[in-house]
């Protein structure tokens, strides 16, 4: 009795910001015709990744900011200016959003470091004992100890 054919599928995973399409495939992908892919490269729009050969090749993402783009201008009513004004201010924020994570990050490992210190602070504090002959501060360690005589009234 032969075997049932086992079918085997393949899956390749392809970085959303590696470039994979040419450009009209781009293009088409986002609904553009494909000179204005080259027009919005030329205004700084996209930047499509090029082959050792020059081709242009355009990634997940960027057919997703074609995509964004087109939504902008068409649903939107902006200009290809107030395109390039949002996206400005999109990596600022995108930018300043990391800067304010790091900061926090980092505003954690100081507390830490902070309640560290004060159990340290603490530690060498019962350490400390005021000498008897003097108003300075001395180790507990450094301190001989003194004898005290304590005399019982007689019974």
């Amino acid at each position: 009795m032969p075997q049932p054919r086992r079918s085997t599928r393949t899956t390749v995973r392809v970085e959303s910001d590696r470039g994979v399409f040419m450009i009209s495939v781009a293009a088409e992908l986002a609904e553009m015709h494909p000179q204005t892919l080259r027009m919005y490269e030329a205004r700084g729009l996209i930047t499509p990744k090029r082959s050792p050969k020059g081709t242009r090749l355009y990634s997940h993402e960027d057919v997703e900011r074609l995509r964004r783009i087109q939504q902008m201008t068409t649903e939107f009513g902006l200009n290809l200016a107030g395109v390039e004004k949002v996206m400005e201010l999109e990596m600022k924020l995108e930018r300043a959003q990391a800067k304010v994570e790091a900061l926090e990050r980092r505003a954690a490992e100081l507390r830490e470091e902070v309640a560290a210190l004060e159990v340290k602070r603490d530690e060498v504090r019962t350490d400390l004992v005021r000498y008897e002959h003097s108003r300075e501060l001395a180790r507990a360690e450094d301190v001989r100890p003194i004898k005290l005589r304590v005399e019982r009234p007689d019974r």
